[in-house]
């Protein structure tokens, strides 16, 4: 066992005592391996050592007979996934993710404990890096590489804040109104703090009575938010963020026309942000996975120009991506069928055209963008 000061830290190494905050939070325990996102987490923590187990480096192997020359081969097993997870663009979001879910942490905290809406350019300055300089693809790709972290609260606002700011752009919004709009995916679940960590992370099915506690986050964050001087779109979304155009949602069964338009936004985020994370019951859906569900009855249930708007842009960011079906052929999207956006036209690896759009196909699906 050694004390490194963090600056020392790479990743790789593997925690030998636990590490807590000086308030006595648990932030890692022993065994754990550091991750770049861990050690962004423990600098935001002010932790200055760390106890960490380095392996005895390996004896160097008596020298192996010189190989048969073969042709070299290429390979395709590396994923896009992993290519992107390896650069240091990614990195560096991770990196800036991680610091941001602990800057969030603590303006929650902060309005919570009775602050207002002058942490408002506090907040969207934190965040500005995560989408600053980025297209909406690799915005989406990131996202979609950042789902095993700790405080889903604060990543999936996170995450709902990114995302509705860019259907934001793609409505064409003001600078004004998109940052009106990311400040309202920020605290859109503020009121989840209220409830009790045991009923926010069971991986089992809700009783009746904790699924009603459980309906009650958007009232409890109206609650902490009002009368702060927030503008009054933002406590709409936090309010109205579970209910649906077609009357179906909570917790007052508004109708599409009682609704702010914000909140119609944040409510797509939200569900889009739910569906492609992984639940105890599923794993996370890919994208078009993610559109046919909102396909088959989503339509009803949100702002229709919204919801096109975002399912159409979603759908063609991953024209040109490689896929995997659920018979396990992979092959390239290469065109989208505007009236089915959940069933593009792909080219087989095998060099067939095949369009899921056909009734012949009807059983296909993509099951993952590799």
């Amino acid at each position: 066992m050694t004390k490194l000061p963090v600056d020392k830290l790479t990743a790789g190494m593997v925690i030998a005592e636990p590490i807590m905050t000086k308030r006595g939070q648990t932030i890692s325990k022993a065994g754990e391996t550091l991750t770049h996102q861990l050690i962004a987490k423990l600098t935001f923590y002010k932790i200055e050592s760390v106890a960490v187990d380095i392996p005895e480096p390996e004896p160097e192997p008596e020298p192996a007979p010189e190989p048969v020359k073969e042709k070299p081969q290429v390979s395709d097993q590396i994923s896009y996934s992993q290519r992107l997870k390896a650069s240091p663009k990614f990195q560096k979001f991770q990196s800036d993710y991680a610091l941001n879910i602990g800057y969030l942490k603590e303006n929650f905290e902060a309005i919570i404990a009775g602050g207002g809406a002058e942490c408002s350019d506090l907040m969207l300055e934190n965040c500005e890096e995560l989408f600053k300089s980025k297209t909406t693809l690799e915005l989406f790709d990131m996202l979609a590489n950042m789902r095993n972290l700790e405080d889903p609260i604060y990543s999936h606002s996170l995450n709902v804040a990114l995302i509705s700011r860019a259907i934001g752009k793609w409505l064409h919004f003001t600078s004004e109104d998109l940052n009106v709009l990311t400040l309202a995916g920020l605290l859109h679940d503020i009121g989840k703090t209220q409830i009790p960590e045991d009923i926010l992370n069971k991986p089992s099915r809700y009783t009746d009575e904790e699924f009603e506690l459980m309906k009650s986050h958007p009232l409890l964050g109206k609650k902490i938010l009002n009368n702060k001087g927030f503008d009054s779109r933002i406590l709409a979304a936090t309010l109205q963020h579970h209910e649906r155009s077609d009357g179906s949602g909570y917790p007052r069964g508004l109708l599409e026309d009682e609704m702010d338009d914000f909140s119609c936004i944040i409510a797509i985020a939200d569900v889009y942000d739910a569906m492609t994370s992984a639940r105890a019951h599923r794993d996370p859906l890919c994208s078009f996975q993610v559109i046919n569900e909102f396909e088959k009855d989503g339509l009803n249930k949100y702002h229709t120009k919204f919801v096109l708007t975002f399912l159409e842009h979603i759908a063609n960011l991953y024209n040109n991506s490689r896929v995997i079906l659920n018979n396990a052929k992979t092959g390239r999207v290469v065109y989208i069928n505007k009236s089915n956006l959940s069933r593009p036209v792909i080219q087989m690896d095998s060099g067939e055209i095949m369009n899921l759009a056909d009734g012949a196909n009807k059983e296909l699906f993509i099951k993952a963008i590799l």
